[in-house]
């Protein structure tokens, strides 16, 4: 048991010291050997855990989704509570914690965009739809999503679309550092995008079957 818990300690250890080197260095800018001295083991030990350094990047993908799966993250805590419909700042302060307590892996995203074209996440993303589109048929009654939401709005994308304004607001904000970004506070932003959300952006045009 305790040769099972060193090796559990040392993996941990492994994955721990890549996602910071990954998210701050890169991938290509970082190497077995700076996995190794991070993490306080030796290179063979950084093998005999894992193949070669894309199989810790795609291991560190499949930690942050399972997190993402987890009842008490945050967007999924909001999401089943169902208040973020009369008030989409409850769904903004959840991207905002997510970013918060998950920063390094949301930057593992824009590591893979650059330097693998998006191969690893793009498999995170259709899984991600799926997900949305079974929540929200089995929340379909509970949440009353027949009568809040317009007809020729399906549901799924639209909460998807929802989540994913709010963690790349934050995003931008949180790995970019970009302040301001929609030309004033956060607060002020956030309720702008919130209002949006919920009345829409332009005016009915006469005629338009769209806004009948």
């Amino acid at each position: 048991m305790l040769q099972i818990e060193r090796s559990e300690r040392s993996r941990t250890a492994i994955l721990d010291a890549a996602l910071e080197l990954f998210s701050h260095r890169g991938y290509g800018a970082t190497s077995m050997r700076d996995i190794a001295g991070k993490a306080g083991v030796s290179t063979g030990s950084v093998y005999h855990h894992f193949q070669d350094k894309e199989a810790i990047f795609q291991a560190l993908l499949e930690q942050f989704q399972a997190i993402t799966k987890r009842p008490d993250f945050p967007i999924n805590v909001v999401l089943e509570r169902g208040d973020f419909l009369d008030d989409f700042a409850a769904l903004a302060e959840a991207a905002q914690q997510v970013l918060t307590g998950w920063r390094p892996y949301l930057a593992l995203y824009y590591v893979d965009a650059v330097e693998f074209d998006g191969r690893h996440i793009q498999r995170f993303y259709a899984d991600l739809a799926t997900r949305f589109e079974t929540f929200a048929e089995t929340h379909r009654a509970s949440l009353g999503l027949d009568t809040r939401f317009r007809d020729d709005v399906p549901f799924a994308p639209a909460l998807l679309f929802a989540t994913r304004a709010f963690i790349y607001y934050f995003s931008v904000e949180s790995i970019f550092g970009v302040e301001r970004q929609m030309g004033r506070p956060t607060p002020e932003a956030i309720a702008l995008i919130s209002g949006i959300m919920r009345r829409g952006m332009l005016k009915p045009v006469p005629g338009d079957a769209t806004t009948a």
